[in-house]
């Protein structure tokens, strides 16, 4: 009997392995008789956050770019698990891509972490000239070496403090408060240095957890705060823009290397350009989501970003990663 079971269980396993599998790549029968590649790509954010749009806007031009032969099926909302599971599965080859913040990366790639130091970037436009530059492309590639490829980055803004019974107008006002934080050792030292408690929660959680009174309150850009309605919650958003942390679509590596180079040619050139076009859509996005939380009776909060800057000066001082320490000093030189 226990053998039959042992044997049962096995069979299942192997089934939901196989099930799993299917999420990664397919291929299936075209109106040509041909083969089409269908790439299962999962990610957490709302389908009317920019950078869905703008995966939307990649998956219709690599299906220009090949003719109808490879596609990309989007999954968002968490549907297929959240960032850091995506990631796993990129890592079997269970899923072919996913969107992740860049701190969710650090926990796989330590060196990732400078993105989520505070106040580094000069203003955005040091922070794309680091991503262009031979920095950012470097860091970029240095995914691989965890089974992922990092075919771009997508621009995530600056992330601020939103809370629910009072305003964060100086450091001093965050002391007792609980904030939630992406599942990164970073963000929870850096809301540490501040005087608060970080606590990592998922992000498809956090709606409930700020509800149900589990955090005071959280750190995000303008797009993250609107999208998913936390301004029905937090009445008070702060424009202390403590890092800017870019997003990066990657590709699992086992997927990736079983595809045609020029297959692989035409994803990478719609990921490029998906960049560019979520760039702009950015922009806009950011200014409309500023206005939607005025009228929807948030309270926004210009503030002495130097003050905030000041508190957190120890945290470069603590880090005892050679490497990071130098990209940190590579980017201090890259020109604004």
């Amino acid at each position: 009997m226990k053998k039959e079971v042992s044997f049962l269980i096995s069979i299942t396993l192997i089934g939901i392995l196989i099930a799993t599998c299917g999420y990664a790549l397919f291929f299936r029968g075209t109106a040509n008789h041909g083969k089409q590649i269908v790439l299962k790509l999962g990610h957490s954010l709302d389908p009317s956050h920019p950078v869905h749009k703008a995966m939307e806007f990649m998956n219709e031009r690599l299906a220009e770019l090949s003719d109808g032969t490879v596609k990309i099926d989007i999954y968002s909302s968490s549907v297929l698990g959240s960032e850091v599971q995506c990631i796993e599965q990129l890592q079997y080859g269970l899923l072919a891509m996913t969107k992740t913040s860049a701190a969710a990366i650090e926990n796989f790639l330590p060196e990732i972490s400078v993105f989520g130091l505070p106040y580094l970037f000069r203003d955005e436009t040091h922070y794309w000239n680091v991503l262009t530059s031979q920095v950012g492309k470097e860091l970029l590639e240095k995914t691989q070496v965890k089974n992922l490829r990092g075919l771009c980055y997508y621009d995530s803004g600056s992330r601020n403090f939103y809370t629910k019974d009072r305003p964060i107008r100086t450091p001093d006002d965050l002391k007792g408060l609980k904030i939630r934080v992406m599942n990164s050792r970073t963000a929870m030292n850096m809301v540490s240095a501040l005087g608060a408690a970080p606590t990592p929660i998922a992000w498809g959680e956090l709606y409930t957890a700020l509800a149900q009174g589990t955090v005071d309150g959280a750190e995000n850009n303008p797009p993250s705060f609107t999208t998913n309605k936390h301004y029905e919650i937090c009445r008070h958003f702060s424009k202390d823009a403590h890092t800017r942390i870019p997003d990066v679509l990657l590709i699992s590596t086992k997927i990736w290397k079983g595809l045609d180079p020029q297959v692989q040619q035409w994803i990478q050139q719609a990921a490029d350009e998906s960049s560019v076009f979520q760039r702009k859509l950015w922009k806009e996005k950011t200014i409309e989501s500023l206005k939607q939380a005025k009228a929807e009776g948030v309270t926004i909060y210009e503030v002495d970003q130097s003050l905030f800057a000041e508190k957190v000066k120890p945290m470069y001082e603590a880090i005892d990663n050679e490497k990071i320490r130098e990209l940190v000093n590579r980017i201090r030189k890259v020109k604004p």
